[in-house]
């Protein structure tokens, strides 16, 4: 069968520029792995982590916030195989919402491995069943998967990652997470909201450690209260496993100290890499980086000119919303159009609660570029509608040009900032001012309006409510 588009991968990305090329005009196939399409995000990642996000902090706040309202509880206690069957029927309608997609938009849907045979043509592979494919345009959209070393003893059991711990049916009296980045830190609170004793290891001297400094401060502090345990500057030497329990090893950094902890689990999330094993890339001659990235220029082309890739097997960030906007513009591309992406304007995530959210530069990036800047920033605990819900913890932070006012950064830890951080997405576009932003109404009573008062205190230090 001959297509003008071939999308190897159903992930965010891949789904996404499936259908962006449909639109177009363009005869579309997608070629998916797995029985289910809509790759880590939908099946193993973004969606599934976010229902026992959500769940779990129902449970926390029931355990300790509702008395608080007046609403007094009895008998409360978490029924955890409750709790994985609801976020698999989350995820279940989810990836049947994808499937009804595909057959709107009329794209042809191969279950099985795609792997290059020449720059036109690609097998599927499924099981001993094998069929050739072939594309004026082929997209690689194939994702990442979880790193775990050699040493860690990964075992799918006891050693685990955030695939395996999505499927937890019991509540665990101990857990290690190694890595204290966006995947450790929202799973890791999931089980310590249930009561399960949390110990993050991270080698860094922060969590979140590419995200603002005051936005790892903040988290930190709220995660602290949550009763989550810290070892920054540590890492992990090795992790041996039993039946019921593991043993990491852990060790400071720069010295030979180290000792020993003891757990149900131990979360290996210490980041993810390209997935690229079976592509076949040898056969149309893309190479790959040292990191296994592969290649990419502006356009997003290949070192082979009618092959893209998009998403996780590519630089930047591992994000559903960058890949999904790769997507778009390599449909767009493909069909004659000039988009582009500004990457500082990605906007990156933690579903923590309270969450946090960030976009465009950080302060720490703005000093090592000798960027001239103010700053501005307004604690949640200030506003009206953060006192009403009890959500105290958090701020906002905004950071401008020296001169020009043009907003530069703006960072959020706090209720719902995860939305609201769309705010700033939106300003920065059209090179807002900090004054362009403190001049804009906000509704009240909102946690919007820590947003106007960064800015106000951003501007010229004359934030209303502090």
């Amino acid at each position: 069968m001959e297509y003008d588009v071939i999308v190897i991968g159903s992930g965010p990305g891949g789904y996404v520029s499936a259908i962006r090329n449909a639109q177009l005009g363009k005869k579309t196939a997608i070629i998916e792995k797995y029985n289910t399409l809509g790759g880590t995000c939908l099946n193993v990642g973004c969606i599934p982590s976010k229902a026992l996000l959500d769940s779990s902090e129902h449970y926390h706040n029931a355990a300790h916030q509702f008395s608080l309202h007046g609403i007094e509880t009895t008998g409360l206690k978490v029924n955890m195989k409750q709790m994985v069957a609801r976020k698999n029927d989350v995820v279940d309608q989810t990836c049947k919402g994808i499937d009804f997609l595909m057959k709107k938009n009329k794209i042809d849907v191969f279950t099985g491995l795609g792997s290059f045979v020449d720059k036109h043509t690609v097998q599927i592979t499924n099981g001993t069943e094998q069929k050739q494919i072939t594309g004026q345009n082929i997209i690689i959209a194939t994702g990442s998967k979880p790193i775990v070393p050699a040493q860690f003893g990964y075992d799918k059991k006891r050693v685990i990652t955030s695939t395996e711990a999505l499927n937890i049916d019991t509540v665990p009296k101990k857990m290690v997470v190694i890595g204290g980045g966006v995947i450790g830190l929202e799973l890791g609170s999931v089980f310590a909201r249930l009561g399960t004793s949390v110990d993050v290891v991270e080698f860094q001297d922060k969590i979140i450690p590419t995200m603002d400094g005051d936005c790892s401060k903040e988290l930190m502090r709220s995660l602290k209260k949550l009763g989550i345990n810290f070892y920054l500057g540590h890492g992990v030497s090795t992790v041996t496993s039993g039946k019921t329990s593991c043993t990491v090893t852990v060790q400071k950094k720069g010295t030979e100290e180290t000792f020993d902890i003891k757990a149900d689990y131990c979360l290996v999330a210490i980041g993810r890499k390209p997935y690229t094993e079976g592509l076949g890339l040898e056969n149309v001659g893309i190479k790959t980086d040292d990191k296994g990235r592969i290649e990419v220029n502006h356009h997003l082309q290949t070192s082979v000119e009618n092959i893209y890739a998009i998403g996780d097997v590519i630089r930047g960030a591992m994000l559903a919303h960058k890949a999904e906007e790769e997507g778009i513009l390599v449909a767009e591309v493909i069909s004659g159009g000039k988009p582009h992406i500004d990457y500082n304007l990605i906007p990156g995530v933690v579903y923590t609660w309270p969450e946090v959210a960030s976009v465009g530069k950080t302060e720490e990036e703005l000093k090592a570029a000798g960027v001239s800047y103010k700053s501005g920033k307004f604690p949640f605990k200030a506003l009206g509608r953060a006192r009403a819900s009890n959500d105290l913890d958090g701020m906002v932070k905004v950071l401008a040009d020296q001169h020009t006012d043009e907003v530069l950064g703006v960072h959020m830890v706090g209720p719902r900032v995860a939305d609201v951080i769309i705010e700033a997405v939106a300003m920065m576009e059209f090179r807002a001012s900090a004054e362009d932003m403190s001049r804009i109404s906000h509704p009240h009573p909102t946690f919007t309006e820590a947003v106007k008062e960064a800015a106000l205190a951003a501007t010229d230090n004359r934030a209303l409510h502090i």
